[in-house]
């Protein structure tokens, strides 16, 4: 009975109905928005009342519930979408108490309400599904069809949802499965002994208010109808019709079908459940699901498999492409917190949904052809990639290498389908791992029709494969065996063609079959044993509950007559909770020997490597390349085809790799696997692939120009093998071969008036004073050393003081020759003599001679190695440790030249036809040009160079005095002889 209401304040409702709950002690079930309603623990939903209030029916839980127990007996209430919606279900117990307070609550509210007495399921009472009667029976929940097309429901009248179509003969593999294992189990003497163990098995269709409805009937019970004034002896009627029906609770579920159903029902129901393909890392929560196990990893592992082998191939610049639902976006986390700090990157995450597959296939196509990444990632049923492969296809995009995940790795459907060879090749991705059944095959192509006339789940599998109908053949074979499964039908019988061919007709027009087919020598997704899988996982899930119930129903002291029977469970009377308990302690091994054990919901992780190989005729097969487990990823590359077809990794990158001698340098705003190659600066290197940064060299090496590897400096110094060595040397003998040349013809000439008149003492001294400043400068080149350093400074200091006093003194004698030949000044002349001359040399020359001992005595030059100015090279050089010393040398020379330059301008214009002083204030204006113009020279010059400045200098000057002084001298003893005469000289 379904009364709407409108426009009814909640708050009164909700006071009211609480009311009535508590004196029928009816169940009150709440939501929060956007959830599903909850029950802490398994209940009995048979024939009691129940009060559920819920949000927005546009939310997972209300929409759901409501087309579910929809199919229930119950009273529902509805708001508007401005109040919560509420819902009265009540297979009504003993009390009408209820019934006519909602009756009179009905007419004071102005709405039209129907009373029964007798409350009914509105689906007819039948069940597809297959039964074997036990004394402990375990549940299973199945989809055995494609999902339909979801219909909108308006609320008003009997939710309606379409048939189920698409036939899957896998689901139909992996039902006998089930019913194989609980044979096996049955047939084992070690395990359940003396307890017969059945199964349940029903088709949920995947749609979500069937597999509620058929989890309520398998922990609930399925009796037809609940009524307040039946009779004891129908009651008891009803009871025994609900055990010949399969209607016997069972303990524990082998299901739900996807994550979504096992939420749905785990946080509506909370049966105890063991799924063998729910792989949501939800799920794994103990405290929302605590009777919650799988036998399948979570799919967490799965994602971080994937991510490690994202790292393992270097693939830096990935493309991600989800389903819009928990299973997408938690494995695009899982894979993105693996891959943190690790150098993948992720382009672009294009979502798809199931309701907009074609749209949304399309974007994603487009986005993979203009994404630079060259690996996609697809977290996606097959059937989504299905659509974007064909999407691909029409843009023409073939060089994409795809990573799969376990959703869609080992699809048949899409490895079969032509229109996606091209892009499909390659395919690497992460499988369910896959195991074998000992002895399955041949239990499954011993199946038929004919020794299993009741089970419609193999008579549709004959007619979808032969063609024909079994049933007119049934009646000449052999009658269903005690052991066989009865099987019952409880949803609109599927006349739809099957989705692995199109050769199957109507049923009214299939001919009959002729009784020897046989799944022998047939090859289908039925037979096929190269992929159990999801098989497996339901192979594990029923040994994991057989032995749960082995350890509840074992007694040791069973037959002790001391024995307390209270404390030993009965098969009859198993309670979902006191299983929970033994299921969480299942250690097992399996009857080939694997070890198998429950942690928490989950089990270890184990996963297979699938590659998609093309074949020699151009088809593809799945090629085993590695397994993972909870210690890794281990892979066997050398096995691996690739999407160009050769064993070459692909390269997925934003930005290549830097080679050596560069670093990377990140692009603002982009990723960091995106980025620019910048080179390593002078003194840093970079020896490998990829470097974030640049390494400097030691102090005594320096980067080679490839930037790849630190060399040894080479030792730089003005050596006399090199070119400037060499012309500084040249020039240094020159100068020193050209005063000798002087000294030779001033000796030899040592008696003609040019020489006598110009203090021929003096001149030979100034000459041998300027050999020795050529000389010194010599001393400047070669490998400097503790000794070098000091004699060079010493040697340049002291000869250059000589060189200035001879000037200086000669230009005094100028000056006092002139001043003596006027009255009473006679006794100048004769006071400043040739004694006194040299002394005055001496003199001036011994105060350089102490300053220089003093210097090299308290902070001489040392030999250093100058490591930053050349870069690649080491200068090794006279380092001054004492700048006052250098400075002191320096300007003593200055001193003594800037006297000589004032007195020599002195007397430049006293009468003389050959005057001695134009020549002196000549050459030095020339000497201290020279040296004021090497001090900046000196002070910026890098390296060698600046002893080659010293050099020049020295040189410079030298060269200055000796012909500014001595080559006008030269020229008129030379060549002009007749006026090397003391009358000429002494003219007038």
């Amino acid at each position: 009975m379904v009364v709407a209401l409108k426009y009814v304040r909640t708050t009164a409702i909700v006071r009211l109905l609480l009311k009535m709950s508590m004196k029928t002690s009816a169940h009150l079930i709440t939501s929060s928005e956007g959830s599903v309603p909850s029950l802490q623990e398994p209940v009995d939903l048979h024939c009691k009342p129940w009060l559920l209030i819920g949000p927005d029916s546009h939310g997972l839980g209300v929409h759901k519930i409501f087309n579910t127990l929809g199919d229930s007996s119950g009273l529902v209430w509805s708001a508007t979408s401005m109040y919560w919606f509420l819902w009265f279900l009540i297979p009504w117990s003993c009390s009408s108490f209820p019934l006519l307070l909602l009756t009179v609550l009905s007419r004071q509210i102005g709405l039209e309400g129907v009373q029964a007495s007798v409350c009914s399921r509105w689906d007819a009472q039948s069940k597809k599904g297959l039964l074997l009667n036990g004394d402990v029976i375990i549940g299973g929940l199945f989809s055995l069809y494609y999902k339909p097309t979801v219909t909108e429901q308006d609320f008003t009248k009997k939710p309606y949802h379409d048939t189920c179509t698409g036939f899957r003969p896998d689901t139909v593999r992996y039902i006998h499965a089930m019913v194989f294992a609980v044979e096996e189990i049955n047939r084992n003497n070690r395990l359940l002994q003396g307890v017969k163990l059945g199964y349940r098995i029903l088709n949920s269709c995947g749609r979500y208010p069937w597999v509620l409805q058929a989890a309520l009937i398998l922990v609930g019970g399925d009796a037809h109808s609940c009524s307040t004034n039946v009779s004891a002896t129908q009651s008891a009627t009803d009871e025994r019709t609900e055990e010949e029906t399969g209607g016997q609770t069972v303990p524990l579920l082998i299901g739900a079908v996807s994550s979504s159903t096992a939420v749905m029902v785990s946080e509506v129901l909370a049966p105890l459940s063991i799924s063998y393909i729910a792989s949501c890392p939800c799920l794994s929560d103990r405290h929302k699901y605590p009777s919650f196990f799988r036998t399948i990893p979570s799919d967490i592992y799965q994602a971080r498999a994937m991510a490690q082998l994202a790292i393992r191939f270097k693939w830096a610049w990935v493309g991600v492409v989800i389903v819009n639902t928990d299973y997408g976006h938690s494995a695009l986390q899982a894979f993105q917190k693996e891959t943190q700090g690790k150098g993948v990157c992720i382009d672009f995450v294009q979502t798809v949904t199931r309701q907009t597959i074609i749209t949304d296939a399309k974007k994603a196509a487009i986005t993979i052809e203009a994404s630079t990444a060259r690996v996609i990632l697809i977290f996606c049923l097959h059937t989504d990639v299905k659509q974007i492969f064909l999407a691909l296809a029409e843009r023409n995009v073939t060089d994409r290498q795809f990573l799969a995940s376990e959703a869609w790795s080992t699809s048949d459907e899409l490895m079969q389908d032509l229109a996606v060879t091209t892009f499909s090749s390659g395919v690497i991705g992460v499988a369910i791992r896959s195991s074998t059944i000992p002895g399955f095959e041949n239990y499954l192509r011993s199946v038929n029709p004919y020794n299993h006339p009741d089970n419609v789940f193999i008579r549709e599998l004959w007619e979808r494969e032969f063609g024909c109908s079994p049933e007119a053949t049934q009646s000449h074979k052999a009658p269903l065996d005690s052991h066989s499964s009865s099987l019952k039908s409880d949803y609109p019988s599927n006349s739809s063609t099957s989705f692995l061919d199109n050769k199957c007709l109507p049923k009214s027009s299939l001919p009959p079959c002729t009784g020897t087919e046989s799944l022998e020598d047939v090859q289908d997704v039925f037979i096929d044993m190269s992929q159990l899988r999801e098989t497996y996982n339901i192979y594990l899930a029923v040994y994991a509950a057989a032995h749960a119930l082995h350890s509840l129903l074992s007694c040791p002291n069973r037959d002790s007559p001391t024995n307390n029977s209270s404390t030993c469970s009965s098969a009859k009377h198993i309670k979902p909770k006191e299983l929970l308990q033994h299921l969480n302690k299942v250690n097992i091994s399996t009857p080939h020997g694997e070890m198998f054990h429950f942690q928490g919901a989950d089990i270890l992780p184990k996963y297979d490597i699938i590659n998609w190989q093309k074949t020699p005729d151009g088809s593809l097969k799945f090629v085993l390349v590695g397994h993972v487990n909870e210690f890794g990823i281990h892979l066997n590359e050398s096995v691996i085809q690739w999407n160009t077809g050769s064993n070459e990794v692909p390269v997925s990158v934003c930005s290549k790799s830097c080679p050596p001698g560069t670093r990377k340098a990140n692009r603002k705003g982009e990723p960091v696997c995106c980025f620019d190659c910048i080179p390593c600066g002078e003194g840093e290197i970079s020896n490998i692939t990829g470097s974030l940064h640049c390494e400097r060299c030691p102090s005594e090496f320096w980067s080679n120009n490839e930037r790849t590897v630190c060399i040894r400096r080479q030792t730089d110094f003005l050596s006399f093998n090199e070119t400037l060595g060499i012309t500084l040397t040249t020039v240094a003998v020159s100068g020193v071969l050209v005063t000798t040349a002087v000294f030779v013809v001033f000796l030899y000439y040592r008696q003609t008036p040019m020489v006598r008149a110009n203090n021929s003492e003096l001149s030979f001294l100034l000459l041998l004073s300027l050999k020795l400043c050529f000389l010194c400068s010599l001393v400047f080149i070669g490998h400097p050393s503790v000794w070098s350093c000091w004699f060079q400074q010493a040697a340049f200091g002291i000869s250059f003081v000589l060189c200035v006093s001879c000037l200086l003194v000669k230009t005094m004698v100028v000056l006092a020759a002139f001043r003596s030949a006027r009255p009473g000044a006679a006794a100048l002349m004769k006071w400043f003599g040739p004694g006194l001359q040299r002394g005055s040399v001496c003199l001036f020359t011994s105060v350089q001679i102490i300053i220089c001992i003093i210097w090299l005595s308290l902070s001489p030059p040392v030999p250093h190695r100058d490591l930053g100015i050349q870069r690649s090279k080491v200068t090794l050089k006279c380092a001054m440790a004492s700048v006052v010393g250098f400075s002191l040398v320096l300007g003593y020379i200055g001193l003594l030249a800037c006297t000589c330059l004032h007195l020599a301008f002195l007397a430049r214009k006293l009468p003389d036809n050959f005057n001695e002083a134009k020549l002196i204030t000549f050459s030095m204006l020339i000497f201290c040009a020279v040296w004021v113009a090497f001090v900046p020279a000196y002070v910026s010059s890098p390296g060698k160079y600046v002893v080659a400045v010293e050099i020049f200098a020295i040189l410079a000057s030298s060269y200055g005095l000796l012909f500014c002084i001595f080559a006008p001298k030269c020229f008129i003893i030379i060549l002009r002889p007749e006026k090397n005469t003391k009358k000429h000289l002494m003219g007038r």
